[in-house]
C-alpha cells in the first residue's frame, strides 16, 4: 500500500483498532515500564506461506512512536518458511508492547488471505479465467482483505455497493423482473457502469442478454448448464460463476470457459498465518 494511500484511507482503519484495543490506558505495559525505554524485538514466521501486510504492521506502530524503525528484506507477497526472523523492530518499548497484538491481527489475517488465495489461484495457472474476491469481508476490514486477495495471485470485484452494479435475485424481485431491473440500472447509472445480473437458469440468462447486461453471474449451476450458459453468453456479455466453488473444482469449471470465478471463501474462511512478536530486549 503507498504511502498516500495509507494516510488518506488506513490510518482511520488502524486508529480505530487501536483504540478498541487501548480504551484508557494500557495498564499492564505502565506497570511494568512507566518510562520510555528503547527497545527492540524479533518477528519471526511460525509457519509457510505468503507474507502480507507489512507497510500496515509498521504502520501500527508509526502511530504510537515516532522513532519506530522496522527492518526487512521481505515485500508483499514474498514466501517466507517456518522459523524464518522477518525482520527486527526497535523504538519505544511501551509503544511495542501497545501496538504488537493490533499489529500481528492485521499481518496474520493478511498473510493468511493471501497464502489461500495463492493456493486456489495455482489451479487455475494457465487459464483465462481469472479468480474474484467477494463482499464477503470482515466489517472495517475490507481494504486490508481485499489488498490480499491480490497480493495472494487473485483479482477484486467491487468494491462495495458504489462500485459496480450488480442486480441479484432480491433487485430483480423488487423491479420486478430482469427486464425491468436492467432498464432501470440503464436509465439511472452512468454510462461507464457495467451492468451484470445474477441468474439462476437459462431462462434468466436469455432475458438478461437480450435486456442487455454486459456480465452475467452464473449462481450456483452444474457444469452442464454452465456449459451451455457459456455457449449461450458468448459474443453477448462476460461471465463469472459463482456458488459452491471450491479449490477442487476450480480447474473444471475454468475448463467450462467462464471469464470470472468468484469465491467468498477467500476472505471469510481463510485461516490466518501464525506469526509472532518475540525476544523484546531493552537496547539502554
Amino acid at each position: 500500500m503507498s504511502g498516500v494511500t495509507m494516510k488518506i484511507n488506513i490510518d482511520r482503519y488502524i486508529l480505530n483498532a487501536l483504540e478498541e484495543d487501548i480504551t484508557s490506558e494500557d495498564v499492564t505495559t505502565n506497570a511494568v515500564m512507566p518510562v520510555s525505554k528503547k527497545g527492540r524485538a524479533e518477528l519471526i514466521c511460525k509457519e509457510d506461506g505468503i507474507i502480507c501486510g507489512l507497510s500496515v504492521f509498521s504502520r501500527v506502530f508509526e502511530l504510537l512512536d515516532d522513532t519506530f524503525r522496522f527492518e526487512t528484506s521481505l515485500n508483499d507477497g514474498d514466501e517466507v518458511k517456518k522459523g524464518q526472523l522477518m525482520g527486527i523492530l526497535t523504538g519505544d518499548i511501551r509503544a511495542l508492547l501497545s501496538g504488537e497484538r493490533t499489529a500481528l491481527n492485521y499481518l496474520q489475517r493478511m498473510s493468511g488471505i493471501a497464502t489461500f488465495t495463492n493456493s486456489l489461484a495455482a489451479e487455475l495457472s494457465g487459464c483465462s479465467t481469472k479468480l474474484l474476491d467477494t463482499r464477503k469481508t470482515t466489517p472495517n476490514m475490507r481494504p486490508f482483505e481485499k489488498y490480499a486477495v491480490k497480493i495472494g495471485g487473485g483479482h477484486n470485484h467491487r468494491y462495495n455497493l458504489s462500485d459496480g452494479i450488480l442486480i441479484k435475485d432480491n433487485h430483480i424481485g423488487a423491479a420486478g423482473s430482469i427486464t425491468k431491473a436492467v432498464a432501470l440500472a440503464k436509465e439511472y447509472a452512468p454510462f461507464v457502469r457495467k451492468i451484470e445480473v445474477e441468474v439462476e437458469d437459462l431462462a434468466m440468462l436469455q432475458e438478461a442478454l437480450d435486456a442487455g447486461a454486459d456480465i452475467i453471474m452464473l449462481d450456483n449451476m452444474d457444469n452442464e448448464t454452465m456449459k451451455k450458459a457459456v455457449e449461450m453468453a458468448a459474443g453477448r456479455a462476460e461471465t463469472e460463476c459463482s456458488g459452491n466453488v471450491t479449490k477442487e473444482r476450480l480447474k473444471e469449471i475454468s475448463e467450462i470457459g467462464v471469464d470470472y470465478v468468484s469465491c467468498g471463501a477467500l476472505t471469510h474462511s481463510a485461516p490466518i498465518m501464525d506469526i509472532s512478536l518475540k525476544n523484546l530486549a531493552p537496547l539502554e
